[in-house]
């Protein structure tokens, strides 16, 4: 475990955009058994906040699991709101983040949980969550005080035209994947990083949730099991997606729901031709080197 000053990952810079604030973390103040869940996005987030939510509350029905669990470097609301009602939690906090390992404040102090998922899948994911945004999302990203740099602007009518630009400009219009995925990839050693992949949960989601909870150090009540692997059903998170969207789905029209879509993969498979996947997987490996690329497409051990 490392002990020397350095050994632990520093951040180094500062990520703002319609979405991020990363100086929130410069002021968090770390407790001794915080979670912190990172993923690029749409990558399974909802998911493990939800895991997480259930084994720590026993299987519970009704849990307001988007307020427990904010996303702390989203710049709305500011961090003058977010961080005090953070500070005020008195359960065993769990936050999420979808920076970079180096734009953030890293802690011995923390777990965290870094889930992938192969960016062909999460670009789909992206394009039913941007396409479906109401008015009031823009307004929040483009509107409120302290956005940096350009708008977030509609989508195009094509799901393939939206991943060829994601591709071709490194996240557009979110931010990019290879480095996100490179930097945590780069600290998977850590004792307190575990790496999760969507495609193993989607797998063997029973054996996925013990492990997680054994990397947490909580203790399963298994009179609770039959109760958490229900709870952390697709079928029962969309049906129950109020409590687990923020604002209960206000930013669109079609409700909560459609923020919790289909947890498929491979629906890029018709769409996408040979030469836009050959570019693809180029890009991974190029970006992310063989071992990364092969784990973000497939799962399986971080190794």
């Amino acid at each position: 475990m490392p002990t020397e000053p350095g050994a632990w990952p520093a951040k180094t810079r500062e990520l703002h955009n319609h979405h991020f604030d990363s100086t929130i973390w410069d002021d968090f103040r770390f407790r001794d058994d915080d979670i912190v869940i990172s993923t690029y996005a749409k990558a399974g987030t909802t998911w493990m906040q939800q895991i997480i939510a259930q084994l720590m509350f026993n299987g519970a029905e009704g849990l307001e699991v988007a307020e427990m669990s904010p996303w702390l470097d989203l710049r709305v609301p500011p961090k003058q709101v977010k961080l005090p009602a953070v500070e005020a939690q008195t359960h065993r906090r769990f936050v999420k983040t979808h920076l970079p390992v180096d734009a953030l404040v890293f802690s011995p102090k923390a777990k965290y949980i870094y889930i992938g998922r192969d960016g062909r899948d999460v670009v789909w994911s992206l394009y039913n969550h941007h396409a479906n945004a109401n008015d009031l999302w823009y307004e929040a990203l483009n509107d409120t005080p302290g956005r940096v740099g350009s708008p977030i602007e509609k989508p195009p009518e094509s799901v393939r035209q939206y991943f060829l630009d994601w591709l071709e400009k490194d996240g557009h219009p979110f931010w990019s994947l290879w480095e996100n995925a490179r930097s945590w990839w780069a600290i998977r050693d850590l004792p307190n990083v575990l790496f999760v992949h969507f495609a193993d949960l989607k797998k063997d989601m029973p054996g996925e949730i013990r492990r997680i909870a054994a990397f947490l150090d909580i203790a399963i009540d298994e009179a609770a099991w039959p109760a958490i692997l229900e709870h952390c059903s697709f079928k029962y998170m969309k049906a129950n997606a109020v409590k687990s969207v923020p604002l209960g789905g206000a930013f669109w029209d079609a409700g909560a729901e459609v923020f919790i879509h289909r947890g498929e993969n491979g629906r890029w498979r018709d769409v996408l031709t040979e030469a836009d996947c050959d570019a693809y997987e180029t890009k991974a490996l190029h970006e992310l080197g063989a071992a990364c690329a092969r784990w973000l497409a497939e799962g399986g051990p971080a190794d």
